[in-house]
């Protein structure tokens, strides 16, 4: 058990909406297919540089309180190879001279930070701590591959942890994450490193857009976080019925109504993928802020956190709010 709290989280939504029906024609399939298949009505489309979205749903986050003593940028899709992208967000918040740096699990970048930067906020490393998802990942859309194209949306989201005050019960109770490097290629960005280098003859330019085998991931992801996740809440006292919240990766609308299908109560469930769809690594935080501001949500609910991510990898946690 990890004595951290969430004391404050952010959002930053682009103004630009990308409805099912403008993005059909694009990828050879009418609305109704994207929305049955994906989940998908609209996605929201970057309107501003993706440090200044950060940054945007950071200063949300920090609210009136202190700076951060450690700023961690949880995302995906990066701004350049070097520097980190964690540099140009500290740099769009104007500060200087804060650590700074990236926790990179694709798409559960969040969740492995909450873990990880949880345990330095525990053991006294940092005392507040930035973490900062900013996604774009709609220019990187392979229209020739229809399912993928659907589902993807930008934003970004944000979120403060401090140490849980003497006589508090917040806390992230426990973790859980495994990898299966079998499904390596089943969601996949080949650009940017030394294995698709640019000025090679061989140089493929669709290796800088983004495919994925839904189907695959899906059956494969979906058996493999209710192994980690059933066993997390049994082991808690707890029974789907009983957890208070769901805020799961976005990853597409069969994957969040999944959980409702495991016996989790829909209307505890967040799921924005009809309006946003699944902005990568940002969607699990954009989540937990639309329900940190839901009237009913209280200090001491029970929270299940889970997502998959490429590799393929499954994570789940509880959170005490």
């Amino acid at each position: 058990m990890l004595r951290i709290k969430v004391v404050g989280t952010g959002i930053h939504v682009p103004e630009r909406v990308e409805t099912a029906e403008q993005l059909a024609s694009r990828i050879g399939r009418s609305a109704e297919w994207i929305r049955t298949r994906t989940g998908v009505g609209e996605r929201r489309i970057a309107d501003r540089p993706l440090e200044e979205m950060g940054a945007s749903a950071a200063r949300q986050a920090l609210g009136d309180g202190p700076p951060p003593d450690v700023i961690v940028n949880v995302s995906t899709t990066p701004i350049q190879l070097i520097p980190d992208t964690s540099v140009f967000i500290q740099h769009a918040l104007g500060y200087d001279g804060i650590p700074s740096f990236s926790i990179h699990a694709t798409c559960l970048s969040f969740l492995v930070g909450l873990h990880t930067v949880g345990s330095l906020v525990h053991s006294g490393g940092y005392n507040r701590a930035l973490l900062v998802s900013t996604e774009t990942g709609t220019p990187f859309r392979d229209l020739a591959e229809a399912e993928s194209a659907a589902l993807l949306g930008d934003g970004a989201a944000a979120a403060v942890i401090e140490r849980t005050p003497e006589g508090e019960e917040s806390a992230l109770l426990d973790f859980r994450m495994r990898t299966w490097p079998t499904g390596r290629d089943m969601a996949e960005f080949r650009g940017g490193g030394i294995r698709a280098q640019p000025w090679l003859p061989q140089h493929d330019p669709n290796d800088f857009l983004f495919r994925m085998k839904g189907t695959r991931i899906y059956r494969l992801a979906k058996g493999r976080l209710a192994e980690l996740l059933f066993p997390m809440i049994a082991e808690a006292g707890l029974t789907p019925d009983s957890v208070d919240w769901v805020v799961p990766h976005q990853m597409s609308g069969p994957g969040v109504e999944a959980f409702v299908e495991a016996g989790f109560r829909r209307a505890r469930l967040i799921n924005l993928v009809n309006r946003f769809g699944n902005c990568i690594a940002a969607s699990l935080p954009m989540a937990l802020h639309e329900m940190a501001h839901r009237p009913e949500c209280r200090r001491g609910d029970t929270i299940v956190l889970a997502g998959t991510g490429a590799g393929v990898s499954v994570a789940c946690a509880l959170l005490r709010w």
